[in-house]
């Protein structure tokens, strides 16, 4: 079926079943399904598409850019990334004089300073920024948090890694993905108290999730974020 909303069209079908509630069903292609009762009205199931529009039509477009990958950067003038949840332009700066490459974030712009013109160079200054916008977002949390434990970390690292957002060695050691600065600001706190709760239990049994619950009772929120995000938090 095809169903138009304040100037914009969507595409859905309606699968019905015996009995229960009106569900809206997104798949991995972004394909939206409406499973309704039988006998429910297709004026109703409008009714029900136009009271989550905006929404159905936000998780569609993340389901098909998904499918698509991380796309190839581009590093030009207007070109967007993720900063801590949010996607904003580059605006790059080419100035010989300046003593190392940079990356400034102001009024919603990430004004890129470098030296050449080579992309490079325009990556490498991104990931800085990236590297130090996580240390010192996560080594703020961390000191926030910190009088709810008992034990303190013995050192704090943000690495290049490939599988992991953070990790918590058995001798307090903890390690943070610099990609988090791409993050919203509860995410990254949540991956802060997650390692955090790894200093008093190292495994995943039911305590530490206890303990996690405790100190961030919203955590399946931030984790479905990073689950959904992941694959677009590239530079």
């Amino acid at each position: 079926m095809r169903h138009t909303y304040s100037g914009e069209a969507m595409q859905f079908e309606i699968n019905y079943k015996k009995s229960g509630s009106i569900g809206i069903h997104i798949d991995t292609y972004g394909n939206v399904e409406v499973q309704a009762p039988k006998g429910t009205s297709v004026e109703m199931v409008n009714q029900i598409i136009e009271r989550n529009w905006d929404q159905i039509q936000q998780k569609s477009k993340e389901m098909k850019e998904r499918m698509l990958g991380p796309k190839k950067r581009i590093y030009h003038h207007g070109e967007s990334f993720l900063y801590l949840g949010k996607t904003y332009p580059i605006q790059i700066s080419q100035d010989s004089t300046i003593k190392k490459d940079h990356v400034v974030f102001e009024e919603g712009i990430l004004h890129i300073f470098v030296k050449q013109l080579e992309d490079e160079k325009i990556k490498q200054a991104l990931k800085r920024f990236y590297y130090q916008r996580c240390k010192a977002i996560v080594e703020k949390s961390i000191r926030n948090h910190q009088s709810d434990f008992k034990v303190k970390p013995r050192s704090i690292r943000i690495t290049d890694s490939k599988k992991t957002w953070g990790t918590c060695d058995s001798q307090l050691q903890l390690t943070f993905n610099w990609r988090l600065a791409m993050a919203p600001h509860e995410v990254i706190h949540y991956v802060v108290v997650h390692e955090m709760c790894h200093m008093v239990h190292l495994n995943h049994d039911r305590s530490f999730w206890r303990l996690v619950g405790k100190m961030s009772p919203n955590f399946k929120e931030q984790e479905n974020w990073l689950a959904r995000s992941s694959w677009k938090m590239t530079v």
